[in-house]
Formats: C-alpha cells, structure tokens, sequence
C-alpha cells in the first residue's frame, strides 16, 4: 500500500466513529504525520462540535512539528464559516505545509473552495487518494448534495418462499421471519440513519414503534405515509419527542410539537413528492421499512441506493408477495440461519 493511502485509510476509519452523529454534516477522518509517523488524529463527532482536523491538530503534543508535518484529511477541509470556523484557516494558522485530501467536498459552500485557499497559501496539497472510498463513506453527503435527495434503502425480510407476512394474524405486531440477530443488526442500521419511513397498512397492522430499542444511538426521524389519515392516535409513532413527519392528502394541526404534516398529491408521483419533502427537511439519508407497497412504489420509481433483504428460515405458504428487484447487484451474507441480499443501484 501506498503510503498516502495508508495514512488516508486510517481517516477513513476514523471518520466511521461519527456514523449516525454527525448530521447534517459529512463523516470527516484526519490524521497528522511526522517523520513516517502518526502524532495525532481526530474525526468530526457531532455537528456543532470541532472539526476532525481540529480534534487532530489539538491532540499532538508538540505544536512545533506541525511546521514539518503533514495532515491527511478524507474530505476536503472546509472554508467557510458554519457553526464552527473554517478548517483550513486552522491548517494555515499552524503553518502545516503538506496537506493530503481523499476527495472534494460536494456542498458547494466548500467544493473547491478549501482547496484553493490552501494553495494560495503556499500549502502542498495532493488531492484524490483512495478517492472511491471516500465517496462510500459519505454516500449519504453525496447523494444529497448531488442529486438532491436523501442516499435512500430499502429494508425487507421475506420467509423462504418469498412472502413478506402472512395471510392473517391474530394480533396487532410484526410476525417475526427474521431471529433475533439479524433483528438487532436492523436497530443498529436505523441508529445510522437518519430517518426512518414507512406506510400507513405497516403502522395499522404492526403498530411498530420505529425506534433503536435493541442498540444504542439516536432515533430517526419517523415518516409515515397516512393519506387519508387512517391510523389511530394512540399508535406508538405518536408516542415520544422523536421527530416525525406525516405525509397525507391534508395537512392538519399538529397534535404534539414532535409531529408535522406534509401534504402531497397521490394522484400524481409519490416516491418522487415524497423525497422531495425529505430534502426540505434536509434529511441526508432514509431507511425504508413499509410494506409491499411502500417498498415497491419506490423500486418503480427507480428512488433507491440499496436494498438489504433478508431470508428467513420459514415458510408462511401465503400472504403478501414479497417487492420484486430487477437487479443483479447483490452480495450476500450470512446472519446465524438468515440469509441476508444486500443490492445496490448504479443507475
């Protein structure tokens, strides 16, 4: 390995620490090194807080080898004023004459801009190492900066032969296809996400509660499609502080300061009005846990990144049909007796 890839690595497992934390801002990685090796490191936590090349430049010891060093970074450092001030402002002030940088950063408040103050500064900047991996990491920042959308996945398990649940059930909660490890790793994939969605049968039928019960970390922001504002009060996504956002045909006075009603025409495209809502609201990545439906509305629309579908190892005979992938897309995993198909959509 290259050693600038080897030292921009690092950023990037580093940056991974913020997952789900650092909303609306980017994963952001950094590391400072002298004489071959590392003498400090950092990555960005939460937004408000400093900087991954802030926390780096505060953990080395001896301030004066910054004069010799070199600061890898997997994002381009920012160079305008937000809640925290400029990075490469801090990088000039400490005199740092080597800057290494995985890729540019897409929010065209910055996108070129911290570059270039860098360069007229006299800095050396090498830019565009291990630039694929630094895009993967911020996939979410990307999507939604780029193409103006959240980064959106689908999430489904369905049993053997391929039902999603069953035909009739006796009680108002989900029929469980899925054992108890591939369940907690859904917790963990809704405590890196930043909102959560599902449609109104979902609600009627499982009155989920949509949290991160099973792992640690935030709840996402919960959207629930109600379009003709079917489902009961009572319900548990009524129940807590969490955000959530009502998509329906009306909009109606908030019952609780946490809720919000959006309206939009059913008539028309629903996948695309509704990620049209989620950009508004600056939501950078959604996971999709509806019904046949739901999941499929959004496969037709071609709205979607991934899809993690799960197998389970039963049978349920009959009941609602799981959504159909034209995809070849796929890898697989193994979690205890599921099978887990992750797809991914390049066009």
């Amino acid at each position: 390995m290259k050693i600038h890839e080897k030292y921009i690595k690092r950023c990037i497992d580093l940056a991974k620490n913020g997952l789900g934390t650092t909303y609306p801002n980017p994963l952001v990685g950094s590391v400072i090194v002298f004489e071959n090796k590392i003498i400090g490191e950092g990555w960005h936590k939460k937004s408000g807080e400093p900087h991954a090349e802030v926390n780096a430049i505060n953990s080395v010891k001896d301030k004066s080898l910054l004069k010799k060093a070199t600061i890898y970074v997997s994002l381009e450092p920012c160079s305008h004023f937000g809640k925290t001030p400029p990075c490469c402002d801090l990088i000039i002030q400490h005199q740092i004459p080597n800057v290494v940088i995985g890729t540019i950063d897409p929010n065209i408040k910055v996108a070129g801009n911290g570059i270039k103050r860098l360069i007229e500064a006299g800095k050396n900047v090498t830019i565009g190492i291990l630039e694929d991996e630094c895009h993967e990491l911020n996939k979410r920042f990307f999507t939604f900066h780029q193409k103006k959308r959240p980064y959106i996945i689908l999430k489904w398990a369905e049993s053997q032969d391929g039902f999603i649940s069953p035909k009739e059930k006796s009680e108002q909660k989900p029929v469980w296809i899925t054992n108890t490890y591939s369940r907690q790793l859904v917790h963990k994939w809704r405590s890196e996400e930043q909102a959560i969605l599902v449609g109104t049968q979902t609600v009627v039928d499982d009155n989920p509660k949509l949290n991160v019960r099973d792992w640690t970390g935030s709840h996402p922001v919960r959207i629930v499609i109600d379009r003709n504002n079917r489902i009961s009060k009572e319900s548990y996504i009524f129940d807590s502080p969490v955000k959530t956002i009502i998509i329906s045909n009306s909009i109606f006075p908030s019952i609780k300061d946490n809720i919000q009603f959006e309206k939009i025409d059913f008539e028309k495209k629903v996948a695309e009005q509704i990620v049209r809502v989620l950009y508004q609201h600056e939501i950078q990545s959604v996971i999709i846990e509806g019904g046949r439906q739901t999941l499929q509305t959004f496969i037709d629309s071609n709205f979607w990144d991934e899809a993690r579908v799960f197998k389970g190892n039963l049978d349920l005979k009959n009941g609602t049909k799981a959504p159909i992938l034209n995809t070849k897309n796929i890898e697989k995993q193994s979690i205890h007796n599921d099978e887990l198909l992750i797809f991914r959509n390049y066009d």
